[in-house]
């Protein structure tokens, strides 16, 4: 090597999918400057650039070769040479003024490139790393379309909401975020219920604790797109067209629609406009379209007026479809019916919290010792990891091995975040969850019996998913607690009903004294302690 020439140093990652896998800028200063140590090359300066390679046009790229031009400088070292081009133009412009001496020598960390070299093996290196980015932008475009034809966002999903990245089992692609959503949910009807600005909402929203996902309160310009956002009623924008989604709907398309009327000034609440309290919740059972609502006026003979309220299917998926309507209050005595089949009395209530705070306490012991134990694998894989960097720091292991070693520590590690993370959250919150849930079984029925229309649609959608109406018949699929609830309450309503206090010597036999004998029902509390704990269920919407 000719000692005489002066280098500089060019060192480039950038946040596409390309570079995700290379190591950090200043991971690569330190190399190459150990390097050209070891090498004896003289260093000018160093070029910092943070900006992908796959098109022209990189300023500080540009600017290092107008000074080589300007003969500062003779020599480039960089990690490897996809770091200067992974474009066909960026890339025969470093290969022409390599062959005409412009650049009298390039160095990677792997090998030397000069201007007497054949220029097939530079040209393969630069074709490969332009046909990467090529085969990339396919395969990433073929999984958006794929991700689209399916119903799914590809992409970060907004505020409520949390890609499923790890494929957690039992999950679907986009979840609702539990920290979130109910606040937000809580949000849109308190907008469309109040009709109080975007402004104020914000401050609401924060005092009730509203975060980004880094903790942050949201900017004035975040907050209010969320309440532009078709994400929020099923459906999403991609490439400015919009496509029906298949996550969870915060709220139906005629509440959001009834919300930009709203924000825009426009809306004036006359009888023209209703929120139907089922809309967006039932699906026909015969053809799967959406079953949505209309006020219908009856005039009689005699001068009398009656409203009615029908629900009934959209037909947009089969005109002929031959399903009748039904009145809201059929469909209000059936959810009634439903919510008095899940009902428990206070005695049950407050014997099932008592019976599963004992069962927390004695869970303790063995769940601090789960925790640490965890804790334990989590810090060995930290420790693997700045073990694995040392090595490729001091060149003890090729790139190769590291990049596959790494990402397998690092799925290690994020195994083992969430099993701690779902130890504490057995340890934290799962008891006030059952609260919840049997706050609500006691309740449920009568709420919705008073509640305003937004109550009653968060009441249903706390029950369950999927419901379907078929021959004027609902169908609900129950969540799994719920499916326990009723069970639990068919057989708990039957020993109450014929209950009375009895004296055992000097002593009272409680009804609480007989739900504890039932070895059935405390096998029904575990069950439930244990869907609570592993699906993270949240009743505080309700």
């Amino acid at each position: 090597m000719n000692p005489e020439l002066s280098y500089y140093v060019y060192v480039r990652k950038s946040s596409e999918s390309e570079d995700r896998q290379v190591a950090s800028i200043p991971a690569q200063i330190e190399e190459l400057k150990k390097l050209s140590s070891q090498a004896n090359l003289s260093i000018v300066d160093i070029f910092i650039e943070e900006k992908s390679a796959k098109e022209p046009g990189r300023p500080i790229f540009n600017d290092m070769l107008a000074k080589i031009h300007q003969g500062h400088a003779q020599g480039i070292i960089c990690w490897k040479l996809d770091r200067l081009a992974r474009n066909p133009v960026d890339g025969g412009n470093i290969n022409w003024m390599l062959q005409q001496g412009v650049i009298q020598h390039i160095q990677t960390y792997q090998r030397s490139y000069y201007p007497t070299d054949n220029v097939l093996m530079m040209n393969l290196e630069f074709g490969m790393a332009n046909q990467y980015v090529i085969d990339l932008s396919v395969n990433v475009k073929r999984g958006q379309r794929q991700k689209l034809d399916e119903g799914w966002l590809p992409h970060k999903p907004p505020l409520g909401y949390l890609n499923n990245k790890y494929q957690e089992p039992g999950k679907p692609p986009i979840f609702k975020d539990e920290k979130t959503f109910y606040i937000l949910k809580k949000c849109w009807h308190h907008l469309i219920e109040k009709q109080c600005s975007v402004d104020k909402l914000r401050d609401i929203a924060h005092e009730m604790g509203l975060r980004t996902q880094t903790g942050k309160k949201l900017a004035k310009s975040q907050f209010h797109y969320i309440f532009k956002n078709p994400f929020y009623y099923g459906y999403f924008l991609w490439n400015d067209e919009l496509y029906e989604g298949k996550h969870e709907a915060m709220i139906s398309k005629q509440e959001f629609d009834i919300a930009q009327k709203i924000i825009s000034g426009k809306y004036r609440s006359t009888p023209n406009y209703r929120i139907f309290p089922f809309t967006g919740l039932i699906r026909c059972g015969e053809c799967g379209a959406m079953v949505t609502a209309e006020k219908k006026t009856k005039k009689q003979k005699n001068g009398n007026v009656h409203n009615y309220t029908y629900y009934h299917c959209t037909k947009q998926i089969q005109k002929d479809c031959s399903q009748k309507s039904i009145r809201e209050e059929n469909l209000d005595q059936q959810l009634a019916d439903l919510l008095g089949s899940i009902e428990i009395p206070e005695e049950f209530h407050n014997w099932a919290i008592n019976t599963l705070k004992e069962e927390k306490e004695k869970e303790q012991v063995d769940r601090d010792h789960l925790i640490k134990g965890h804790e334990e694998n989590l810090s060995l894989v930290n420790r693997k990891l700045d073990t694995l960097f040392s090595m490729r720091l001091n060149n003890e292991i090729e790139p190769e091995e590291f990049t596959q070693r790494k990402n397998g520590l690092l799925k290690e590690k994020a195994h083992f975040m969430d099993l701690l993370n779902d130890a504490q959250d057995r340890a934290n919150t799962w008891l006030e969850r059952a609260d919840n849930l049997f706050s609500f079984a006691k309740t449920a029925k009568t709420r919705f019996e008073k509640g305003t229309v937004t109550e009653k649609k968060e009441i249903i959608q706390a029950l369950g998913s999927n419901l379907v109406l078929k021959d004027k018949s609902l169908f609900i699929k129950l969540s799994r607690p719920f499916e326990i609830m009723k069970t639990l309450s068919s057989e708990v309503s039957t020993v109450n009903a014929v209950f009375e206090p009895v004296l055992e010597g000097d002593s009272c036999v409680t009804i609480e004294s007989v739900y504890a004998k039932n070895e059935k029902w405390l096998g029904y509390l575990d069950q439930i302690r244990n869907v609570l704990i592993g699906n993270k269920l949240a009743f505080n919407a309700v």
